[in-house]
């Protein structure tokens, strides 16, 4: 999920997506520690921002409050600038955990050893689920992804699951010469990156672009504000199941801290996380679960279909 890649790069990891190997990480004293006892103070809890700064500290705030109760230690809620922001910050250890997209993830874990302890879940007890789509216009002549060459299709950005991953890949598979580069697509149509979900549900309400990308999250947020009506659109594409995001430590930090912070994640209640899950845009509404790195096995697969590598993301 979300923003603009921008200007940040990943230097010089040219590690692919094929599997999911971790880059070597810089050591640290925490790595040593035994307890589970605070690695810092505080402790600095990123989320990446597929929304506003604003909006993010809102639902997220009362979440960073309960997690420093029960942690017994001041948790500092950060809005990171992008994706590879956060990627970044935890690789540096600036910050401990952080809720990161799938693909973001992904990377993270390869280039920041992340280690994911829990996610989002349902009513059921098992991990939320989401999907991508591209939306036009029900007034649109476009029925598929075929015959678009001549459109323009508005995506997230190059590190967004939905908005750009998934996307991707269905337009090559339509048969459009793309490059995860950049979000191009060589003789194919027209690729906007709009620069986050709700800029692209938007780009295509003010007919800025032919389809654009709304997953199902962005969806159920913007009817919510009353700036989406599905009765006025089509979704011409949509994605299989995609898990939603999880929250990761940081991996070279004890795991008796691990162990601590994911028992604190799992004893929140659902209604502690009613404001993220309203942020986030889920309809089956659960506490988390705990997560593991193979949940995500499915987004390398699709990295792997376009040759994503981290390297073309800079």
């Amino acid at each position: 999920m979300k923003r603009s890649f921008g200007q940040a790069v990943i230097a010089a990891v040219t590690v692919t997506l094929a599997g999911g190997g971790i880059a070597a990480c810089g050591s640290s004293s925490s790595a040593s520690t035994k307890s589970g006892a605070c690695p810092n103070n505080p402790v600095r809890f990123a989320v990446e921002p597929y929304d506003s700064a604003a909006n993010l500290t809102k639902a997220y705030q009362s979440i960073s409050n309960k997690i420093s109760t029960k942690l017994g230690c001041k948790v500092q809620l950060i809005v990171s600038d992008s994706y590879v922001a956060e990627i970044n910050a935890m690789k540096a250890g600036k910050i401990e955990m952080g809720e990161f997209g799938p693909l973001g993830y992904v990377l993270a874990h390869q280039i920041a050893n992340a280690q994911p302890v829990a996610v989002f879940g349902d009513k059921n007890g098992k991990p939320d689920m989401y999907t991508a789509g591209l939306w036009t216009a029900k007034s649109s002549p476009i029925k598929s992804l075929k015959g678009i060459s001549s459109k323009t299709v508005g995506l997230s950005s190059a590190t967004s699951t939905s908005g750009g991953l998934y996307p991707l890949s269905a337009l090559i598979k339509a048969g459009y010469k793309c490059t995860a580069a950049n979000l191009t697509c060589a003789g194919g149509p027209k690729v906007v990156q709009t620069g986050g979900h709700p800029a692209s549900v938007l780009a295509l309400t003010h007919g800025k672009v032919d389809l654009a990308e709304v997953n199902s999250q962005a969806e159920s947020t913007a009817i919510a504000s009353h700036t989406f009506n599905p009765k006025d659109y089509r979704e011409v594409w949509k994605s299989t199941k995609i898990v939603n995001d999880p929250i990761c430590v940081r991996g070279d930090l004890s795991q008796a801290f691990r162990a601590k912070l994911t028992k604190v994640l799992l004893s929140l209640s659902a209604a502690d996380l009613k404001s993220a899950d309203s942020e986030l845009g889920t309809n089956n509404t659960g506490k988390l679960v705990p997560a593991t790195d193979a949940l995500y096995n499915q987004v390398r697969g699709v990295a792997k279909s376009v040759n994503l590598t981290t390297a073309e993301l800079g």
